[in-house]
């Protein structure tokens, strides 16, 4: 999992294969004139393997590619860095972070976009520090407070991708239930809400409220985040959270799927203006 999401190599591995059979290589013919063994390529292809960077310049040099949009949209396959230019920041947390928590932060620093529904607790982007400790010991109960220190820094250090320059486009609905479970008291509630206010000002976060008078509807199945890449929908990918892990939808039809129900809870859910009053609302009364 070192360099980036199994999805991700999978979809590399794809265009790289395309690449070469376009040229007329075979896979050892390939291997030669980059002076590696057969088999390098043939895992690079099928994703079974990461790969770095360079390797990834040495093949397309090799497939005489000189296209710079599509030598960057597969550099960005290879996991070259996150939005913010810092490589793998999140390794250094490798000792508490599971795989597909690495995964999912990986995908979330070089997306440009992110839809998400959430049913339970606050997006993890806006979260408060007090608020992301409550959420975090109440889901790894028995922790130590070093590791609930270690992971309350990497959800802040997640949050840089909102100041990045581009930043990502974040649009998230919100059950209300979301808004009313108090999670580490009333005043750590309060402040949690007052800061998803400011948020939902900032031009590149819009935050819409699913009422619960809106009844049952299509995200009662449970949260979802669909985070999109510029350049292609190709590199889209829907992520599903489980107790123990993660689950990466990549399918053309599981995308547009989920992107139909987001455009559907969207439709039904209060408008940004009358959401932004509602949190407002419920931060004074908390």
């Amino acid at each position: 999992m070192e360099h980036g999401p199994a999805v991700r190599r999978r979809k590399l591995g794809a265009e790289l294969r395309a690449l070469r059979t376009s040229v007329g290589l075979t896979s050892g013919e390939a291997a030669r004139l980059a002076g590696w063994h057969q088999s390098k390529v043939s895992r690079i292809e099928t994703g079974t393997s990461g790969v770095k960077p360079a390797d990834v310049r040495l093949l397309l040099d090799v497939y005489g590619v000189g296209d710079p949009q599509l030598r960057e949209l597969l550099l960005v396959l290879s996991g070259t860095g996150d939005r913010a230019g810092r490589h793998h920041w999140w390794h250094a947390y490798r000792g508490v972070l599971p795989p597909t928590y690495r995964d999912f932060i990986s995908l979330e620093s070089q997306a440009s976009a992110m839809r998400t529904l959430e049913t339970t607790v606050i997006p993890g982007l806006l979260q408060t520090p007090e608020y992301a400790r409550a959420v975090t010991a109440a889901a790894l109960e028995g922790a130590s407070e070093e590791r609930l220190d270690a992971l309350v820094e990497v959800r802040l250090a997640r949050q840089d991708v909102l100041r990045a320059r581009p930043p990502l486009e974040l649009s998230a609905v919100l059950d209300e239930a979301v808004l009313r479970r108090e999670v580490g008291g009333p005043g750590v509630m309060t402040r949690q809400l007052n800061r998803l206010v400011e948020a939902a000002r900032l031009p590149q976060v819009r935050l819409q409220v699913l009422p619960f008078t809106a009844g049952a509807h299509i995200g009662v199945t449970g949260p979802f985040v669909i985070f999109s890449f510029s350049r292609t929908s190709d590199l889209d990918v829907v992520v599903l959270d489980h107790l123990t892990s993660s689950h990466y939808l990549e399918r053309k039809e599981d995308l547009r799927a989920y992107s139909e129900a987001f455009n559907a809870l969207s439709m039904h859910a209060l408008s940004p203006e009358d959401s932004l009053e509602l949190i407002a609302g419920t931060a004074a009364g908390a």
